[in-house]
């Protein structure tokens, strides 16, 4: 199912931070969308992550696939010995920008604490032809841990208008700098196109024109996402 080929090409964030971007990833990504279109009523809005739309979790063997693909191209350069677990899940982008949460409005990271022999690698790939639907962007904080962790605590508790008084964060999709995140690099957009980054760096769906949202797989925002947590190669077995 995946480009046994790929060309990879790497994109420095911030000079510290690597995404490494593929495309022409699947064979025939235009299979991966109907079957989306197909499975459209399984998929379900998770309560337990931010993203802003339903999801569908991908059978466990196509997240094999996916990361037969990852150890065979790109386990080395995210210098990490192997995968402990995964999973992957399509997802496509609905909520209209006034509805979302706190959460939803700022960037995030896929894991708040790691330990220091994993590594978390998520991975992102854009089953849309419309690029204005928006690609990855990146942010780095602007302020030290003890004032940007009360700020992300706060996601998860307060309701959408004391987050806006209290931290100046309007409710809407995040596509620009304010005075706590600075985006440091957009990915942007393409038809068949995998991106794989650290997961532990600030990041968020570049949707600058949230309407043109839809959800129809075959005209809105679909992804699959892939989630990897990885043993470093200096950890010890």
């Amino acid at each position: 199912m995946f480009n046994p080929a790929p060309r990879i090409q790497t994109v420095t964030i911030h000079g510290r931070h690597v995404c490494h971007v593929i495309d022409d990833a699947l064979l025939d990504p235009d299979a991966m969308v109907e079957y989306a279109a197909r499975h459209i009523d399984e998929f379900v809005e998770a309560g337990h992550n931010g993203y802003p739309g339903p999801e569908l979790r991908m059978p466990e063997g196509f997240s094999t696939q996916l990361d037969a693909f990852f150890a065979a191209h790109l386990r080395r350069a995210f210098d990490v010995r192997r995968t402990e677990r995964m999973y992957s899940r399509l997802a496509i982008a609905t909520t209209p920008p006034g509805r979302l949460r706190p959460s939803q409005s700022i960037c995030h990271i896929d894991r708040l604490s790691v330990e220091p022999k994993h590594r978390i690698v998520a991975s992102v790939l854009y089953l849309f032809r419309d690029a204005r639907l928006g690609g990855t962007s990146f942010y780095g904080p602007n302020h030290p841990p003890d004032i940007m962790l009360p700020m992300i605590a706060d996601v998860n508790i307060l309701d959408r208008d004391t987050f806006r008084e209290r931290y100046g964060i309007d409710t809407g999709y995040m596509t620009a700098s304010n005075a706590w995140f600075t985006k440091l690099q957009t990915v942007p957009a393409r038809y068949n196109r995998i991106i794989f980054y650290e997961g532990t760096v600030f990041h968020t769906g570049e949707m600058a024109h949230p309407e043109l949202l839809s959800a129809d797989p075959r005209a809105g925002r679909l992804c699959l996402n892939g989630f990897f947590t990885c043993r470093r190669n200096l950890a010890p077995a």
